[in-house]
């Protein structure tokens, strides 16, 4: 099964992370900018767009707090991008990512995903892990400094798999998580643990779910999934033979076959 194009998981803007380290590039840049507010509760400010949709609404340098912390996202036919960090000013309509991302255009979705996987990370990693020293930010946003022993922290990426198990026929296998309404059910998802591939990844993380062993884990697709620092590597995997379903009764709350 060949990758495919998921929401989120297009980058339709060049990073350039060259000119994060351009300290005398970077304050040239920001009077054209094109600036991405971002609150600490990951939302942005949005306008209607030619098609009466909502999307993200940029603002220029000028309208945003000088003292925001600015972080460098990219360049679009050479227009540079920022993010920043401010509370909601009171004016419009904010959306989140999981209100806009379904519906947003390539480029929106890109920006606006890594400016949130930034921001959470920021909110989260304030001191060294070394020294407990606060650290203060670097590289237009994409580290983090500690000024007592040099130090450098760069974003924390954390891989989960998120697989749709089916029996080589019409059924797939979704479970209900404990902490969801009733009727709410998804396919079945996890974290990597140290020293473990994808794959086993999948293969445990359906044992522990629900009791149910898969063979022919083959990988689909990731989507950067910034809630707060994910990225989603999606699978398929199959059951062979009759398995009893049997959900764990802690992260699992109910699961079952489900066909098309």
């Amino acid at each position: 099964m060949s990758a495919r194009r998921l929401p989120l998981s297009v980058t339709a803007y060049d990073r350039a992370a060259y000119r994060r380290t351009d300290d005398a590039w970077l304050t040239e840049a920001w009077p054209q900018a094109r600036v991405l507010v971002v609150t600490p509760k990951s939302a942005t400010p949005v306008e209607a767009g030619a098609d009466g949709a909502e999307r993200v609404a940029f603002r220029s340098a000028a309208d945003v707090p000088a003292d925001a912390p600015r972080r460098f996202l990219g360049l679009v036919e050479d227009r540079p991008y920022f993010a920043v960090s401010a509370e909601p000013d009171g004016s419009g309509t904010w959306r989140t990512l999981r209100e806009l991302g379904p519906t947003i255009d390539d480029l929106r979705a890109g920006l606006f995903t890594a400016a949130i996987a930034l921001e959470q990370w920021h909110q989260r990693h304030p001191r060294c892990p070394l020294c407990g020293t606060a650290t203060v930010e670097a590289h237009a946003g994409w580290t983090r400094v500690c000024p007592a022993d040099g130090s450098e922290h760069f974003p924390r990426t954390d891989p989960a798999i998120i697989a749709v198990v089916h029996d080589g026929g019409e059924r797939c296998l979704l479970g209900r998580n404990a902490a969801w309404p009733a009727g709410r059910y998804s396919t079945l998802a996890g974290f990597v643990e140290p020293g473990e591939s994808l794959e086993a990844a999948v293969v445990r993380e359906i044992e522990e779910e629900v009791s149910v062993h898969v063979v022919d884990v083959r990988y689909v697709a990731s989507q950067p999934w910034p809630f707060p620092s994910s990225l989603m590597l999606g699978f398929s995997a199959r059951v062979e033979g009759e398995q009893l379903v049997r959900p764990d009764h802690v992260e699992m709350a109910e699961a079952g076959w489900f066909t098309r």
